[in-house]
């Protein structure tokens, strides 16, 4: 199978470079279509993300040639010139671009690996160039294949079971405090970027009750309101009063003295009777003073700390990473024998057909001068002789389309040589299995008639 796959991504190119050739969903259709006008390719899919763009195509032409029309189509559509691309892009085909595909559905190409966005961003590029008819079957069975490996290596391995951002190494430690989240109370303490992206891990582990305390109450409310309109704001004059009603906070300020001390924490850790009370500091400098950490109850985790658990989780996900990038080899292998065998088959039994029909008329034309012959002989040589010189003529035949097909290259030429393409053939697919092997009982049967 001939799938040809030209792209950047997070290790090839700065960010730079990645936004001046991304492109955006609406514009994707049009640029697909474009694409397939060009004439060089016959099938294709663009991923585009912050991360990566990537063009999966089924080229018309040769790889080389191929491979530059697709660049010139990058630069081209994104008036970039070309000598400000080339440094940076990568060019894959046959089996290493088809494992390429399966290593990123599979989040193993991803910049946080085992991430499972990266998932749901290919399916939605597929659905894209499906509705736009740039899909057919070889990227249609290509990326199938892709979704399937990536739902096997999610489910044998345990790449996406370490948590290995802040928000969400927050969320699996609280899990180790409390038996679940969903009566528990956050409360922020900052309305930043980093605020947010924890509070969106709380929520979507059973959160629901939020209060955000920030030294401009609008910028708290805006926050708040972003999580269902059940969040509050508080001022930073508030926390020492309601600190009691928290059960996780999350402190992220700019701050340069300490918004939560070990007093606040007394007092409210008596209100709470005892029950825990959970904080971590994702601040530089610390938004909690380091002696709440010695009050009983009271269980704070500093970025450091953070940052311990992520490195260990993210060892944890390596060794994980080696199990999937065994199941990707091995269904790269599987994927490539099947499409080999799916792409000649067409082929040869064209080309049997062929042989077939001039083995016969050969036949007949110089059957006088064989002499008499009983029924039983001419039977014999009709069934063994021809069918034998059909089965020796296109083993070695068979075997280089193989090579062939292993290797990309076009039957273009052999189907032109032997005017195949001039032939009617059956297309279901037992005929197209039969087709492959030359070992298998006499398959044309206008040879014994």
């Amino acid at each position: 199978m001939n799938v040809l796959l030209v792209g950047i991504n997070h290790t090839t190119a700065p960010v730079g470079v990645r936004e001046r050739l991304a492109f955006s969903e609406t514009g994707l259709p049009v640029a697909l279509q474009r694409l397939l006008a060009g004439g060089s390719v016959s099938e294709a899919v663009i991923v585009s993300t912050c991360n990566r763009v990537e063009v999966i195509v089924v080229p018309s032409l040769p790889t080389a040639e191929a491979a530059e029309a697709v660049t010139t189509f990058l630069c081209d559509y994104h008036d970039v010139p070309a000598g400000q691309v080339r440094p940076y892009l990568y060019v894959h085909q046959s089996s290493a671009a088809v494992r390429h595909v399966l290593r990123v559905a599979a989040s193993l190409d991803s910049m946080i690996v085992g991430e499972s966005q990266i998932l749901g961003q290919i399916k939605r590029a597929y659905a894209l160039a499906a509705a736009a008819n740039t899909v057919g079957r070889h990227l249609h069975r290509l990326l199938e294949r892709a979704f399937a490996v990536a739902k096997r290596v999610r489910t044998e391995t345990g790449i996406g079971a370490h948590a290995v951002s802040l928000g969400s190494v927050s969320v699996e430690l609280a899990h180790k405090v409390f038996d679940h989240l969903t009566d528990k109370v956050l409360l922020l303490i900052g309305a930043g970027e980093m605020a947010e992206l924890a509070a969106k891990c709380f929520f979507e582990s059973g959160v629901t009750s939020l209060f955000v305390a920030n030294r401009t109450l609008a910028h708290a409310q805006h926050l708040a309101d972003c999580f269902h309109g059940g969040g509050r704001a508080l001022g930073l004059d508030e926390l020492p009063a309601r600190l009691h009603e928290a059960d996780v906070v999350v402190a992220s300020t700019g701050a340069t003295t300490y918004h939560i001390t070990p007093a606040m924490v007394r007092a409210a850790l008596d209100r709470r009777r005892y029950r825990p009370l959970l904080l971590f500091d994702l601040s530089v400098p610390r938004t909690i003073a380091p002696d709440v950490a010695v009050l009983d109850n009271a269980f704070v985790f500093d970025l450091d700390d953070l940052q311990r658990v992520i490195a260990a989780n993210q060892r944890e996900r390596r060794r994980e990473a080696e199990r999937a990038e065994a199941i990707v080899e091995a269904e790269t292998v599987a994927f490539m024998t099947e499409a080999d065998r799916l792409d000649i088959g067409p082929t040869v039994a064209a080309l049997r057909e062929r042989l077939t029909d001039i083995c016969a008329a050969e036949f007949e034309r110089h059957r006088k001068r064989l002499g008499p012959l009983t029924p039983e002989q001419e039977a014999a040589m009709r069934q063994f002789l021809l069918e034998g010189i059909v089965n020796k003529t296109l083993h070695p035949l068979i075997l280089g389309l193989r090579e062939a097909a292993r290797q990309g290259s076009e039957l273009v030429d052999l189907r032109r040589a032997f005017a195949l393409d001039s032939v009617a053939l059956k297309t279901d697919t037992a005929q197209d299995s039969d087709a492959v092997s030359t070992h298998e009982e006499p398959a044309n049967q206008r040879l014994y008639r």
